[in-house]
């Protein structure tokens, strides 16, 4: 049932992203009186799984679900139509339309692929709001055990405060922060210090294969006791929370991680938090350390209830909710232009994390959540649009290039020309997606 829901909501999210985003060639082709051959959902190699001629253009769905075209006459693109491109120019085709009418029709993708995060963005700000934890509101640092952290200098208990000498407010910044951060402002005990993080930090987390970076700091929640633990008869029950260790005091699960390496082997007494009252408890701990029961994380809400950490909701009215939705949409547009950045730098080592269709699909949930899918696809609709916008040939940002140099100079590329930077550009896609998914495929075998 997990991976019902969890396909169910890739294949909505990419559905919908490739027929907006060809919608987007779509319309002010047809609005310049382009005719448009095709229109299809996936790919329809040698065969659709449904075709249906309405005037000038054949509507399908293909079986392979890697994308989706608009194929415009008189235009060199993948299908690589050579035949019509021998011919005379017709009016109705692209190549006979002025270059701006090109141009507008080539970015038409991208542009829809950005309104459609900015609307997003601002229908879940009007509708869901903003909950989010200040940085201020954790008093006790952050929960940091990754090892490459841990040795770059970060550890259990700081405060991130800045990075890049940029303020950080909120804890949802954090993680993406540090990750591409080259310096670390910390408060550590009260005192604030800088941490340089070495330039293959990503690199080195990626070889490491640990997928936490920095968490909350969370209580020792008990959700169950085996019946095969030392401990089933102590008196401790779901529910409780280890707040105290003989004369340590516990408050987060890290601490009582560390206390009971101390009383291996031992019997102790155990502080425990129960409806909000305190009762000690013997208990013993085993030779690895271990209570030897099960713990789990806490919700948001008890948290808030527990004392732990205060979050804040902030609402908007629905023309307050529009400048947000731009400033996120900007916000994730520089976030996902510094990944590439990063990707295309070899010393980052970030190339190997680059993922493919798997890698996707693991970003949604295994519980369908409308605010969740949502923010998924605005995300996703985002990188659609800069991927799309890179200077490749056979991409959007490719046929820019050349609309743009023939505006300039006046001199329009020739036809044998652009097939051939259209095969190379090609080429230079099919290794990039085979690169990625090989990475899906190397991670899923060997981490």
């Amino acid at each position: 049932m997990d991976f019902v829901i969890k396909i169910s909501q890739f294949l909505l999210s990419l559905s919908l992203l490739i027929i907006l985003h060809e919608l987007g060639h779509f319309i002010p082709a047809k609005a310049f009186k382009t005719r448009v051959e095709k229109f299809y959902l996936f790919f329809d190699v040698k065969f659709s799984l449904f075709k249906k001629k309405i005037g000038d253009t054949v509507y399908g769905i293909g079986w392979l679900p890697l994308g989706g075209y608009v194929k415009i006459s008189g235009m060199i693109d993948e299908s690589m139509d050579t035949e019509q491109m021998a011919q005379e120019p017709q009016p109705w085709e692209f190549r006979s339309k002025p270059a701006w009418q090109r141009l507008i029709i080539m970015l038409g993708g991208v542009t829809v692929n950005f309104l459609l995060a900015i609307l997003i963005y601002i229908g879940m700000s009007y509708y869901y709001g903003d909950k989010f934890l200040p940085v201020e509101n954790i008093k006790d640092g952050l929960l940091i055990e990754n090892t490459v952290a841990n040795e770059a200098g970060l550890k259990t208990g700081d405060n991130i405060v800045a990075v890049d000498d940029v303020k950080v407010e909120n804890y949802s910044e954090i993680s993406e922060k540090v990750l591409f951060g080259k310096e670390i402002t910390i408060e550590r005990n009260g005192v604030q210090s800088k941490v340089a993080m070495p330039q293959d930090f990503l690199a080195q987390l990626i070889d490491s294969k640990e997928k936490d970076l920095i968490s909350l700091r969370m209580p020792f929640a008990v959700v169950q006791v085996p019946d095969t633990s030392k401990n089933v008869n102590s008196g401790i029950k779901k529910g409780d929370i280890v707040v105290g260790i003989n004369d340590y005091e516990t408050k987060y699960s890290d601490q009582v991680q560390d206390a009971l390496t101390k009383f291996k082997g031992q019997e102790v007494q155990a502080t425990i938090l129960r409806d909000g009252n305190k009762t000690t408890l013997p208990m013993q701990v085993s030779k690895e350390g271990k209570f030897g029961i099960v713990v789990s994380g806490v919700t948001q809400d008890n948290l808030e209830k527990l004392g732990y950490y205060k979050f804040e909701t902030k609402k908007y009215g629905f023309f307050e909710s529009i400048p947000v939705g731009f400033t996120k949409t900007k916000e994730r547009l520089v976030s996902y232009w510094g990944q590439l950045k990063a990707i295309f730098t070899p010393s980052t080592g970030a190339y190997k994390g680059v993922g493919g269709f798997k890698a996707i699909y693991d970003i949604f949930p295994e519980f369908w959540s409308w605010q969740v899918f949502w923010g998924i696809t605005a995300f996703l609709s985002i990188m659609l649009g800069v991927l799309n916008l890179l200077p490749i040939p056979a991409l959007d940002g490719g046929h820019v290039m050349f609309l743009l140099y023939e505006m300039i100079s006046g001199r329009k590329p020739g036809d044998k020309f652009m097939e051939y930077a259209q095969m190379v550009g090609f080429f230079i896609l099919i290794a990039l997606v085979l690169f990625a998914n090989g990475n899906d495929i190397y991670k899923a075998i060997f981490n």
